[in-house]
């Protein structure tokens, strides 16, 4: 494809569309279950429970959850599944095929089979599964700094909150040995942070790039564990343009 075709932010990364989703293929447990329950469990914390997927198409994606501790006031969620097949890497770009997401929510976060069916406090849930099917779904690849919007345009995530895209992080609430999982030697896993953002931060990261975007709430030192009801980083005095 020549360059010229190619979709591009102003900022000048490539913008990728995607339409057409594959038809339902239903697929089993990932061999690397294990593997991954133990590197969460040596970077991050004792796996307390697990989301089972009972039905799973492209990929099976379950979510190990860690519960808080003194030391992490937290609720971390890994899902283990997405690394499960390779990603479609655009040419010439190599290493970047398999990856896995975590997100961090509040100690309080409600995970109860009740609350569940609210999507108020299920949507983080939804949407590791959605990312981590994505890449697989539309044969394309997620990997740091990309975004995706909660539909077109972008709308908030649930009622409760006007969160309205997903940017994709460094995992920078554990151990940075928790970056990459060793497969083997031709298999490493990325772990990314799923990042909620909202639609002005995503139209800043299209003009300024994923660098500028977490520059910017570097300096406004935004709390990586979840908060729905955080401010944007984006007041119209900080654009530069």
């Amino acid at each position: 494809m020549a360059d010229e075709k190619v979709e591009r932010t102003p900022h000048g990364d490539i913008i990728y569309r995607h339409t057409d989703s594959k038809s339902f293929e239903p697929v089993f447990d990932s061999p690397n279950v294990e593997q991954i329950q133990r590197h969460v469990e040596k970077y991050v914390g004792k796996v307390e429970n697990v989301f089972h997927e009972i039905i799973s198409n492209f990929v099976h994606v379950d979510i190990l959850l860690v519960k808080p501790t003194p030391q992490r006031n937290f609720c971390t969620l890994v899902t283990s599944g997405m690394s499960q097949r390779p990603m479609k890497t655009p040419p010439g770009v190599q290493g970047c095929e398999y990856a896995e997401l975590l997100i961090c929510l509040p100690p309080d976060w409600p995970m109860t089979d009740e609350a569940m069916k609210d999507e108020s406090n299920y949507w983080p849930f939804r949407w590791l599964k959605i990312l981590a099917r994505f890449p697989h779904e539309y044969d394309s690849w997620l990997w740091y700094g990309h975004t995706l919007p909660n539909g077109n345009p972008a709308r908030g995530f649930a009622r409760n909150t006007q969160l309205s895209g997903i940017i994709l992080a460094p995992p920078l609430m554990v151990p940075e040995e928790f970056g990459v999982l060793r497969i083997n030697e031709t298999k490493s896993i990325q772990f990314f942070s799923m990042f909620p953002i909202y639609t002005d931060e995503m139209n800043y990261k299209l003009n300024n790039g994923a660098d500028g975007l977490f520059e910017l709430m570097d300096q406004q030192k935004v709390n990586l564990i979840l908060d729905v009801h955080r401010p944007s980083v984006c007041k119209r005095s900080l654009w530069p343009f």
